[in-house]
């Protein structure tokens, strides 16, 4: 029995502002699924169906996989009000990294408008390196004869302090997705990390080297075996570093890497 008010898919598109085919879509994947049809089998959908709609929407904006939505939003202990808990915390972390992003844009802008290219130091500043000279020194004694650190240093030394802020801004919404995954209990061998995974590899190879999945699976180990990479994962979400090693390992694994 539909309630009184209901509404129909071409009213919720307008009201949520998404399209038809995309009610469409996340009915036939069971994401949203219509309270009810009229006797011709048009769907109706009704004020919880908004609720849940809208819930749907602040997890996409977030950057969340529909199909980790559907287990999110089906999962009988959380309630309305510890999803609306959630996404409060998930949005004010979102807005502390863009405020960051934000001061590092501007200062490249006043840079750029006084004719002054950054200096390295404040290049690593932006990327929050406390000392880039002693690792910079540390990368080329551990990696310095190796085609990785020559094709990192060749790539690198081109780039515009644009190039690194566009790096930084790709690498901040990737943690951002990692951490949201892991957070909500994703497991590290499961579709959704190994893409994360992947998209990590793949980042890797687009700005600094060709990065391999032998090669990705030792920064992983790397990633663990080092107190500094790991606290700037745990830093994140504690926890995160051996999540994140276990779902390279996983990937190299699906992609039949030894």
């Amino acid at each position: 029995m539909l309630e009184a008010v209901s509404y129909s898919v071409g009213q919720v598109a307008r009201l949520a502002g998404v399209s038809v085919r995309t009610l469409h879509h996340y009915h036939q994947i069971g994401l949203l699924v219509p309270s009810g049809h009229t006797p011709a089998g048009y769907r109706r959908y009704v004020d919880a169906d908004l609720d849940r709609l809208q819930r749907v929407l602040f997890y996409r904006e977030l950057g969340f996989p529909l199909e980790q939505i559907v287990t999110l939003l089906d999962d009988p202990a959380i309630d309305p009000q510890a999803h609306l808990r959630r996404q409060h915390d998930l949005l004010t972390q979102r807005i502390v990294r863009l405020g960051e992003m934000v001061t590092a844009v501007e200062r490249a802008m006043e840079a750029e408008k006084m004719g002054i290219s950054l200096t390295p130091e404040e290049r690593f500043e932006v990327f929050g390196e406390p000392d880039p000279a002693r690792h910079a020194q540390e990368a080329e004694r551990r990696w310095g004869d190796t085609e990785a650190y020559r094709q990192s240093m060749q790539r690198t030394s081109r780039y515009t302090k644009e190039d690194w802020l566009k790096i930084k801004a790709e690498a901040a919404e990737l943690q951002e997705r990692t951490v949201a995954a892991f957070t909500s209990g994703v497991a590290p061998g499961s579709a959704t990390a190994m893409d994360l995974a992947e998209q990590h590899r793949q980042q890797i190879s687009r700005w600094y080297y060709d990065c391999g999945y032998d090669i990705h699976r030792g920064l992983a180990r790397m990633y663990l075996a080092d107190p500094r990479f790991r606290k700037n994962y745990d830093d994140a979400a504690p926890g995160l570093a051996q999540w994140f090693h276990d779902a390279i390992q996983a990937n190299a694994d699906r992609a039949g890497s030894s």
